[in-house]
């Protein structure tokens, strides 16, 4: 039965009111638009409301009683329209853009259907774990599978979001906690298809997959419902449908929950500067003129490769991303995001989202990738954003394990100085020799993201270039670093957790992975070889094996010591530029600096020794005391290693952190 009624434009999506349900959908384009609501997710057909359009664009609807426990979509109209819709899927049913869960079909298509419910988890108190300053968090990057997937982790339960939590297991979080990382950063779980198109078929609607060998897109950087929780990793998944159930939501909350009872900040990786291409989805195929950019002869934007670019400077897009990042928030209890390629989102979107935001959460954690469009975190800095440094990743390791190798290797990356080198170690500071941002609040510190070669096959390459394109022969062999790796990939992990800003690390980074392209069904040319772009491989090349610590425990245990050195140390990342000061010596691969803790509240001052140089020994006249070494080439700790008084002998390619009681 229809109810009359008022209707706000403010609220898309489903409302559930004591006595009906409203509909509010955005697509000004249409000339006729039917939501139909089912019963089951898998109903052939359901029962059929033609919905109104007001004079802003929105289509509403009221039906009498609660529809809890049904699925709905849309099907719109064009017959008329002033704008033509260029769509394969025009006479589809299509999910609302607002969906807070969908069921999808395992295909490329997905063919999702919204659910209505109300959901009412409990907390427990455990609610949101935000720093009080984002210097204090070490990051640790990850594929929520990753953790959980290989054997070696031996998690157990249903589902993904379930085997993350298994306190039994090597892996998950258990892995976290071992680890001592305060904060975890998921790479996209905003409802994404997991399939593509069929690899070398040309589809009914025209698709043809010319690129991706296993039509699988593990990563999720193609979002379709950016309400709603990716349901392939719930319990509730099967051969044919995923998302049948609300476990999805239900499971993704108790992950956070139970990351938050262990004190660990969590951050979502989101995809707001563009949309899925292939999937029946409204906001690329019944709404694109709102939702995407267009040229000045009416094609789709596509400035970063990624298939189209999200329109943000439309208010009704940018209410969409405000309204779903404040959703995650309140809902998901998520402590902050990290935006995939900001920079294609305009700026005043920038300002809205972060007012927005901070306004309900002051102390939320904003992060852009900040390129795209352009490379941008000195404006993100000014707009008051977090942001990843490339540059301190570039300096410390290179660009190029090839052809532009950086500190590590005794050489510099070509745009690399070293009053450039200096300010790094600052944070990357707009006063000093390339810099970038206005507080080192704003530095996200890395070496290594699921973007690339890992860390240590950059190090395998780099030293070894002739095993760049090479098949492994011997996977224990090859994955166990040999001395010299090692040392420097000691090198660079204390040089990254001895520089002012966030650290961020990826996973595996600690105990020396290699993304090796595994055995597969699939015809993959290039199974055997270290992968830089791992984006569609679900399977070994990307799961953690966690047996691979005993092969590489050196590093591993140096990581865990680095990562709780830092975190008691308030000096090592939040200190004034000001209380840092440089040596000089003739070769300039030597990199020594002296922090005191003063100002940050640390009780200790610090000394901190890179020597980059391939055969020279550093020699260090030491400030007077007694200094405490707790790094040095082989170990970390935060108790005492050794002492010295006077100077200090550090071994080519490699580092000494120094600390002693400051005395009033």
């Amino acid at each position: 039965m229809m109810m009359k009624r008022s209707f706000s434009k403010e609220k898309p999506g489903v409302t559930l009111e004591e006595q009906a349900t409203l509909f509010c959908l955005y697509c000004p384009a249409a000339t006729s638009m039917e939501c139909i609501l089912f019963d089951s997710h898998d109903a052939a057909e359901g029962m059929v409301h033609t919905m109104n359009q007001d004079a802003n664009g929105y289509w509403h609807l009221s039906v009498q009683g609660r529809q809890e426990g049904k699925w709905y979509g849309y099907r719109a109209g064009f017959k008329g329209s002033k704008k033509e819709i260029n769509t394969p899927y025009k006479d589809h049913i299509f999910a609302d853009p607002y969906s807070r869960h969908v069921t999808v079909k395992n295909n490329y298509r997905q063919e999702a259907r919204s659910y209505i419910f109300e959901d009412n988890f409990d907390w427990e108190g455990h609610e949101h774990c935000f720093p009080d300053d984002p210097r204090d968090l070490v990051i640790y990057e990850t594929h929520l599978k990753d953790l959980t997937a290989h054997p070696s982790s031996k998690a157990t339960g249903a589902g993904f979001y379930n085997k993350f939590i298994d306190p039994g297991q090597t892996g998950g979080i258990r892995h976290l906690k071992q680890l001592g990382v305060n904060c975890v950063e998921f790479l996209p779980l905003q409802k994404f298809p997991v399939i593509e198109p069929p690899y070398g078929v040309k589809t009914e609607e025209g698709f043809h997959n010319t690129w991706n060998v296993y039509s699988k897109n593990y990563w999720g950087y193609m979002t379709s419902f950016f309400f709603a929780p990716e349901s392939s990793y719930a319990s509730d998944v099967s051969h044919q449908f995923s998302g049948k159930t609300t476990a999805a939501v239900h499971e993704f909350k108790n992950v956070v929950k139970h990351l938050h009872r262990e004190g660990m900040t969590v951050l979502m990786d989101v995809v707001y500067n563009h949309t899925s291409l292939f999937d029946v989805n409204p906001l690329t195929h019944i709404c694109p003129d709102d939702y995407l950019r267009s040229d000045e002869n009416g094609h789709l934007m596509n400035r970063s490769g990624t298939g189209n670019e999200f329109r943000s400077e439309n208010p009704v897009a940018r209410k969409l991303i405000v309204d779903s990042l404040l959703y995650w928030m309140d809902e998901y209890k998520v402590d902050g995001f990290r935006f995939d390629l900001a920079a294609l989102l305009d700026r005043k979107s920038w300002d809205v989202i972060r007012n927005e935001i901070h306004k309900k959460y002051p102390k939320a954690i904003l992060i852009a990738e900040p390129w795209g469009g352009y490379y941008s975190p000195h404006h993100f800095s000014n707009h008051d954003w977090a942001s990843w440094n490339d540059r301190i990743r570039n300096s410390i390791k290179g660009s190029d394990p090839l052809h532009a190798r950086g500190f590590i290797f005794s050489d510099w990356q070509h745009e690399t100085r070293r009053e450039r080198l200096e300010n790094i170690f600052k944070g990357t500071l707009n006063h000093g020799q390339g810099g970038l941002y206005n507080t080192s609040k704003h530095s996200v510190n890395y070496l290594e993201s699921h973007d690339g070669f890992t860390l240590s096959d950059f190090i395998r390459i780099g030293l070894n270039p002739e095993i760049h394109d090479q098949k492994v022969a011997d996977r224990n062999k090859h994955v166990k670093l040999n001395e010299e790796e090692l040392k420097l990939s000691k090198l660079a992990a204390l040089s990254l957790f001895t520089a002012q800003g966030i650290t961020m690390i990826h996973a595996g980074q600690e105990f020396g992975r290699s993304k090796i392209i595994a055995k597969t069904p699939y015809n993959d040319p290039d199974v055997g070889k270290m992968d830089h772009n791992s984006y569609q491989k679900d399977n070994a090349t990307n799961w953690l094996n966690f047996e691979d610590i005993t092969l590489n425990q050196s590093l591993y245990h140096y990581y865990k010591a680095l990562v709780r050195v830092r975190l008691q140390s308030p000096a090592l990342r939040k200190c004034k530029p000001s209380e840092i000061c440089f040596d000089h010596y003739s070769n300039p691969l030597i990199l020594s600096f002296y922090i005191t803790g003063a100002d940050s509240g640390d009780m200790y001052d610090y000394y901190v020794i890179l020597n980059a140089s391939y055969g020279d020994t550093a020699h260090t006249n030491l400030p007077k005391g007694t200094w405490e070494v707790i790094a040095n080439q082989d170990v970390a700790s935060t108790q005492m290693i050794d002492v010295v008084r006077g100077s200090a002998e550090t071994s080519p390619r490699s580092g000494l952190l120094l600390r002693k009681l400051r005395h009033s």
